[in-house]
């Protein structure tokens, strides 16, 4: 293992956040060691450095993969053998009622032992991503802030829950004497895995999406939520959680932006509670004959109907030059990158 002394982990390194705060890293000539599990494909962290940069592989010299798991906290501890920050994004994301149990397990467990080790090992700083899921909601405020209190709901999603009971650990750790900020980024947008996170809205929006609901959702580059992290943990700031979203936009507005990249017609047809209650439920049908996983869930579609506002004000006060990228050029960035990854032959990301 690197014995650098200024050596950083991080974990969920093969995801969108992951990938896109790997290479911000190591462009910034900082050495890097990433947890994997043995069976991990890393593939997808080359992909995206070569979208940025002519030279991947020169980058990816500063990047030494370990094989560790979250829910073995000796592995972690090794792990973390001369490190002095890190970076904690792994996490598993599900709105499936089957993936409950494991998603618990790897997002609060894991977390409990991510930050046990650190303080373990004497790590200086430790930067966890959350995520919007957490943020409470007031009822007479349209915007929610950092400063709105959780309240138990049957409409938390268990992917929610499992976050917010993994911020707690973090809290604990900090009370405890570690050194934390955390990040609670809305929808994150980017190119990464088309299989995965928003890169799977961008693979549906391709074929052109004829449905709209009246929900509405806070949206934040990828670039963003790495570039605000890193300068988080650069800075003194501890022990605080910050919002990361660059806009809140009606779901039929994102569609559009979608739509029109990609050439296809507006969303016209409204899916009011009715149509998405019956689309989840034909979904699970036939999830349970093909075996496939359904595209749209209870939880998903439940979501889709809500109005959620977020603000971005905090982060503005402490970096109050930063300019979030709109998500308008977000989209038409995400949309020429999914279309250069197309298999002419399959017509399909590759």
């Amino acid at each position: 293992m690197l014995k650098n002394e200024n050596v950083i982990l991080v974990t969920g390194g093969t995801g969108l956040a992951g990938t896109h705060l790997l290479y911000d890293l190591c462009k910034s000539g900082k050495r890097i060691r990433v947890l994997k599990r043995s069976r991990s494909n890393t593939d997808n962290v080359k992909k995206v450095f070569s979208y940025y940069t002519s030279d991947p592989d020169q980058l990816l010299k500063n990047i030494e993969w370990v094989d560790a798991y979250l829910l073995d906290v000796y592995s972690l501890i090794d792990a973390m053998d001369g490190v002095t920050e890190v970076y904690h994004c792994a996490a598993m994301v599900s709105f499936e009622p089957k993936d409950e149990e494991a998603m618990m397990k790897i997002n609060i467990e894991g977390t409990a032992n991510m930050v046990n080790a650190a303080m373990e090992k004497g790590i200086k700083k430790f930067c966890h991503i959350s995520s919007i899921a957490t943020i409470g909601r007031d009822e007479h405020s349209p915007v929610s802030s950092e400063e709105q209190f959780w309240k138990s709901s049957p409409d938390h999603s268990n992917y929610a829950l499992s976050k917010y009971a993994a911020e707690r650990e973090v809290w604990r750790a900090s009370e405890e004497g570690l050194d934390v900020v955390i990040v609670n980024p809305s929808l994150i947008l980017g190119a990464c895995s088309w299989q995965q996170s928003s890169g799977t809205l961008f693979a549906t929006g391709y074929k052109g999406i004829k449905y709209y609901t009246e929900g509405v959702n806070g949206f934040v580059d990828v670039r963003d939520v790495s570039a605000i992290m890193i300068l988080l943990m650069e800075s003194e700031i501890k022990n605080q959680r910050y919002i990361l979203n660059s806009e809140n936009m009606p779901y039929k507005d994102f569609f559009d932006l979608m739509n029109i990249e990609f050439g296809r017609p507006k969303a016209g047809i409204k899916a009011g509670k009715a149509l998405s209650s019956f689309a989840w439920r034909a979904e699970k049908i036939k999830s349970m004959i093909t075996g496939a996983a359904p595209m749209i869930t209870k939880e998903t579609a439940n979501s889709s109907q809500r109005i959620s506002c977020f603000s971005n004000q905090k982060i503005l006060k402490v970096f109050p030059d930063y300019k979030f990228i709109t998500i308008d050029q977000s989209v038409k960035d995400t949309c020429k990158l999914f279309k250069r990854d197309l298999s002419p032959a399959l017509n399909r990301p590759l």
